[in-house]
């Protein structure tokens, strides 16, 4: 079994569930593999009417791994590309899979975290989470994630939250329509199954029809044009002067040059 997934199958719920709670499930190249072998492999399982992804600790993702963070400070724009290329991928496993996907957000979703929650057809957050899109504060941006999160929230939100780094709350992410659901901890679960047993007990061919549908005609494609665009994105704006001072700062708990000018 995955050392950073547990997964458990009942009556046609599939559920992933990130286990790494000591690290706030941030994730790191293994872990985007691993996520996304996990959606390529039961989007071929026909018995499998609905995915949620889940997380176990006081945190949903709060994005990349700190250690994989140091890796990354050093990286070529050839490397930086390469790995951004594995969380888009990674990304679009989760918005590809045929049937529905339900985020069941239980903590704290940062930066990349925000990619998964958007990437999924649904989501339920427990009203104690907090949201940011973190990036900019790094000297980064959030390139990678961000045609599935201005879908998410729209472009409206996305001006304000992309661009100022701000925490917000579940209530605010719900406005904006980033989740559908807000609920108390102690009725998460049963939030989250009310929507799994609509979709279960809904035509199975229908609602996969239904939801390539709905990717068909909602907005612009996610193609490989536009994965390459944000790829290469994220790739430039890591290798910059900024977005090595942004992450070294982080990094070594100091503020970053353009502050203390």
């Amino acid at each position: 079994m995955s050392a950073a997934l547990t997964f458990s199958n009942q009556g046609g719920v599939h559920t992933i569930t990130l286990s790494r709670p000591d690290v706030r499930n941030a994730f790191n190249d293994d872990v985007i593999a691993e996520l996304k072998n996990a959606f390529l492999t039961v989007a071929q399982n026909a018995a499998v009417r609905c995915v949620v992804l889940a997380a176990e600790g006081p945190a949903f993702c709060a994005g990349a791994d700190l250690n994989w963070m140091r890796r990354m400070a050093d990286y070529t724009r050839e490397e930086n590309l390469a790995d951004a290329g594995e969380l888009a991928a990674m990304l679009r496993a989760i918005y590809e899979c045929p049937q529905p996907t339900i985020a069941r957000v239980q903590g704290d979703v940062y930066a990349g975290g925000m990619g998964l929650v958007a990437a999924c057809d649904m989501a339920v957050s427990v009203d104690t989470a907090n949201y940011c899109l973190s990036e900019v504060k790094l000297g980064l941006i959030p390139a990678t994630i961000s045609p599935y999160v201005i879908r998410a929230m729209g472009a409206r939100a996305a001006h304000r939250y992309f661009l100022t780094a701000e925490r917000f709350s579940a209530a605010e992410a719900h406005r904006i329509g980033l989740v559908h659901e807000v609920a108390k901890a102690e009725a998460l679960d049963a939030k989250v199954a009310e929507l799994t047993q609509a979709l279960v007990s809904a035509s199975p061919h229908a609602v996969r029809a239904c939801k390539k549908l709905l990717q068909d005609v909602a907005e612009r494609e996610i193609n490989e044009a536009l994965v390459a665009q944000t790829v290469a994105g994220i790739a430039d704006i890591r290798a910059s002067s900024e977005g090595k001072e942004g992450v070294q700062s982080f990094l070594q708990k100091r503020k970053p040059n353009w502050l203390m000018l």
